[in-house]
């Protein structure tokens, strides 16, 4: 498709899914034309003024097609954020990483002159407790993630900033790039880590907790990430004196909290109850480790999701949250406060909840094959441990 760039077109890659269809929704408040460019169709129906392309990132003749007549660029798409997707390797780097490189080789090629990326806070974290960190903290070591997702996503978002400033042909102008580095999303409707949760603790997994009680981590409403989306692109532009160009930014509410306590909300508003059982993170990493290697092992036959990764493991375990300042000062930005409340009327409208009727003597038998499965994993190490 071939667009005129006076009527302030907009790509989005990874349009199809949750964030990058609400991204759309709230860009036709201000652009006659949006694209969807992405593997999947979105589940909602398009509105009018949007435009939705069925095609893949790593296929640079699809890239260069979608991008012609584009003045700004969402680069959202991504692969191997959370379970079993992020043990796929190949698959990760060929999204991130190459998927990134024809995006940029495509905007210098055709004229567009900004481009937003979605980062992640993980570029610059691993592990290690970060506390209200800023934009000065340097990048993770490539060989000290734990996960691929982690580690094309610092690729990508160097490549990215680094491409800032590159000359666009058949223009006297420039290509201006940005990046945001989101904490985890949530959102009425958000599609990847609430189900899963969910789930779990539909079906008895949620049971315990772990890692200190005083340890903090992020989030960020859909609503807010849009937000910072929009103030992005709008910093590149010659408006604002190109303010955000070769800049990255943390995004979040703002508002550190536990990471369980974070979704209590959910889990009692659901009608189950909070587990009070605390294991160490030393266990739940440990049980992590050998989930992935089991995976390694039979994920070609069978391609299990895992209960937890390591990266999960750390993400929700240990402090790591970050300041706001540089983006309230150079974006504008400010997020606005929300809750869970929303989410949990969500599900609850399609069918989720605790049923009455369930039956206490199979929610005791899960219980105790729970503990005698999760038991024997444990045992089953303190041989190999000890060596």
């Amino acid at each position: 498709m071939e667009v005129n760039r006076t009527d302030r077109t907009f790509l989005i890659t990874g349009g199809g899914g949750y964030f990058g269809f609400r991204l759309a929704c709230a860009l036709l408040k201000t652009s006659s034309h949006v694209v969807l460019f992405d593997v999947r169709p979105p589940s909602q129906e398009l509105p009018e003024g949007i435009v939705f392309i069925q095609a893949d990132i790593r296929d640079y003749a699809q890239v260069e097609k979608a991008v012609r007549g584009v003045n700004c660029v969402f680069h959202v798409a991504s692969y191997g954020m959370s379970g079993r997707e992020q043990l796929n390797r190949k698959l990760i780097e060929e999204v991130n990483v190459q998927g990134t490189e024809n995006i940029l080789r495509a905007c210098v090629a055709h004229g567009v002159p900004r481009l937003v990326y979605t980062s992640t806070f993980n570029v610059v974290f691993g592990g290690q407790e970060i506390k209200n960190g800023d934009e000065s903290l340097p990048y993770l070591p490539l060989h000290l993630h734990p996960d691929h997702y982690s580690r094309t996503k610092s690729i990508a978002e160097k490549q990215v900033l680094k491409a800032n400033g590159s000359p666009l042909n058949n223009t006297t102008g420039v290509l201006r790039t940005c990046a945001l580095r989101p904490a985890g999303i949530y959102g009425p409707g958000e599609e990847r880590h609430l189900p899963r949760i969910v789930s779990y603790i539909e079906n008895g997994i949620f049971r315990f907790v772990y890692g200190d009680p005083d340890s903090l981590v992020e989030f960020v409403h859909v609503d807010n990430l849009v937000s910072a989306h929009l103030l992005a692109a709008e910093a590149l532009t010659e408006k604002r004196q190109h303010r955000a160009a070769g800049q990255p930014y943390f995004i979040s509410d703002g508002r550190p909290v536990n990471n369980f306590e974070f979704f209590r909300p959910l889990v009692e508003g659901l009608g189950y109850s909070f587990p009070t059982l605390r294991l160490p993170i030393s266990l739940i990493y440990l049980f992590a480790f050998l989930t992935e290697m089991v995976h390694h092992v039979v994920g070609q036959i069978y391609n299990f999701q895992p209960l937890l990764t390591r990266t999960e493991v750390y993400k929700t375990g240990v402090t790591h949250y970050f300041s706001m300042r540089k983006a309230r000062e150079e974006l504008g930005y400010e997020p606005k406060l929300y809750d869970l409340e929303d989410v949990v009327q969500w599900f609850r409208g399609r069918g989720h909840g605790k049923k009455r009727s369930q039956s206490s003597i199979k929610k005791l038998i899960l219980d105790v094959v729970l503990v005698v499965a999760f038991t024997a994993v444990v045992l089953s190490c303190l041989p190999v441990v000890g060596q």
